[in-house]
């Protein structure tokens, strides 16, 4: 069962925690391209994932590419127009860009912004489920699959090195790219940076 699957059917605090560990930091780095100081990122950052856990339930991804990636950018996009909103003032110009004009190139979906958080969304994502995951794993389990699927490494030399079979290590690798692509489901794009399973 998926991660956005969980979320849906069950009010589990862990697995809540484990979208919020992948997505918190992601929000904040595009928080700080859109004039947020960072004593209100953080505020923002929660607005943001009251929507989602309000509205996941209803959410429906169906198949779609980049599904789940395009409706938590139009959250974003609609927090963020809010925020400024509510200060009843325009933020500061950066780098001759206007707010407004940023946030519509985010909102539309066939505009090199809104490409770049696809692109930005995935590694990230990508890279956090990583790293949430190794402890779910024998460190010798973890560094054979590291080495073969992420460093690139020939299975061979790996199993020698770690004195263990070619099988073992095409079992560990097998292992946790399956756990893996059981959590990164519906959130990231097959074409993303994430481990082939070749």
């Amino acid at each position: 069962m998926t991660l956005l699957n969980r979320l849906q059917q069950t009010d589990d605090p862990e697995t809540w925690d484990r979208l919020v560990r992948l997505y918190g930091p992601l929000l904040t780095i595009r928080l700080r391209k859109y004039d947020v100081q960072s004593s209100d990122a953080d505020d923002l950052v929660q607005d943001v994932l009251m929507a989602v856990s309000k509205d996941l339930k209803s959410f429906d991804h169906n198949g779609r590419t980049g599904a789940f990636r395009t409706w938590l950018r139009g959250i974003l996009v609609n927090r963020l127009r809010n925020f400024w909103r509510a200060r009843g003032r325009r933020p500061q110009v950066q780098d001759d860009s206007d707010i407004d004009r940023r946030l519509s190139q985010l909102e539309d979906p066939a505009s090199e912004m809104s490409q770049l958080w696809n692109r930005q969304h995935d590694r990230h994502i990508a890279r956090q489920l990583l790293a949430l995951s190794q402890p779910l794993f024998a460190p010798a389990t973890w560094t054979a699959f590291s080495r073969v699927a992420i460093d690139g490494e020939r299975s061979d030399v790996v199993a020698t090195e770690l004195g263990i079979s070619v099988n073992a290590v095409f079992i560990a690798k097998s292992r946790v790219l399956s756990r893996l692509r059981q959590e990164v489901a519906g959130l990231v794009e097959a074409s993303s940076d994430f481990p082939a399973s070749s």
